[in-house]
């Protein structure tokens, strides 16, 4: 994220043919890319969390109805995992993430979360953001590199994976290296690259760099425009280069989801989201 607004971490703390590709602007070989392999669309609840936090229930039942897969929680709202559970299986999405403090992967806490992730059917543990101690140098980020590591192996038992989610500073040069290269290129390859390819392009990151340089890693990417031009652009306005990014992903990046994140203010949430859907729907991605 990069609106200064409210951050993802305070809120923790708180709480997818041609003739149609070419007419939603979007080259036909971006249509044909993923005719192989499809990978399921999920929406980041972070993106309508005032709706959330207003009504889950009816948010997520919206989300469901747009023709959204699945969803990727940041903040549960108060309810356990049971009941978030049965509101997925409700309405037919499955949790196809969830955003999580470092802290919750420590120590005595991790138990609690993988039984947690277990009961929500969730494979994806993502970090999306950290703190200073473990960032404000390349040592640092070899050392949380590490941790992580640890952490790969203590869930992978249990059929999960850890992983780290990208916003701007990573892509800021820092003792010699870009802190995105220190810590991927020094954890194991089943850590997930959770690419949020809006926020790398705030940060100077191309996605289609990253997804080239790290074969495999990007299991769950996030999509999200980016346009120097129109900040409030939404996905099809923007500048990215949507067919290689797909491409890549189809391809060598092993995607298992697509999952959309809203950051603007063109329109209310609800809507932007299920816009979003429909250019993807366009594009033959869902």
């Amino acid at each position: 994220m990069h609106r200064a607004s409210l951050s993802k971490r305070d809120f923790l703390r708180l709480s997818t043919g041609t003739l149609l590709a070419c007419a939603a602007g979007l080259p036909a070989s971006c249509a044909s890319a993923g005719k192989d392999k499809k990978i399921p669309v999920g929406l980041q609840l972070y993106s309508v969390r005032e709706d959330c936090a207003k009504d889950l229930v009816k948010t997520v039942t919206a989300v469901a109805r747009m023709g959204y897969r699945g969803v990727e929680f940041a903040g549960y709202h108060g309810r356990d995992a049971k009941t978030l559970r049965r509101l997925l299986d409700d309405v037919g999405v499955v949790c196809c993430g969830t955003h999580i403090g470092l802290d919750t992967l420590l120590g005595d806490n991790l138990p609690q979360t993988i039984e947690f992730n277990q009961t929500l059917g969730n494979r994806f543990l993502i970090v999306p953001g950290l703190d200073a101690k473990h960032t404000s140098s390349r040592q640092a980020w070899l050392n949380t590199a590490r941790l992580f590591n640890e952490i790969a192996e203590k869930v992978k038992p249990h059929g999960m994976r850890v992983g780290y989610h990208n916003h701007t500073t990573e892509f800021h040069p820092l003792d010699g290296e870009l802190p995105w290269d220190t810590f991927f290129g020094n954890t194991r390859k089943d850590v997930v690259m959770q690419f949020d390819t809006g926020n790398a392009m705030h940060g100077g990151g191309d996605a289609t760099v990253y997804l080239k340089r790290y074969p495999g890693r990007a299991a769950t990417v996030h999509i999200k425009p980016f346009s120097k031009s129109k900040p409030n652009a939404l996905l099809g306005d923007d500048e990215l280069p949507w067919p290689d990014i797909f491409r890549l992903c189809e391809t060598i990046g092993n995607t298992e989801w697509y999952i959309v994140e809203y950051e603007s203010d063109a329109y209310p949430p609800l809507i932007s989201v299920e816009k979003t859907l429909e250019v993807m729907r366009r594009w033959g991605k869902c």
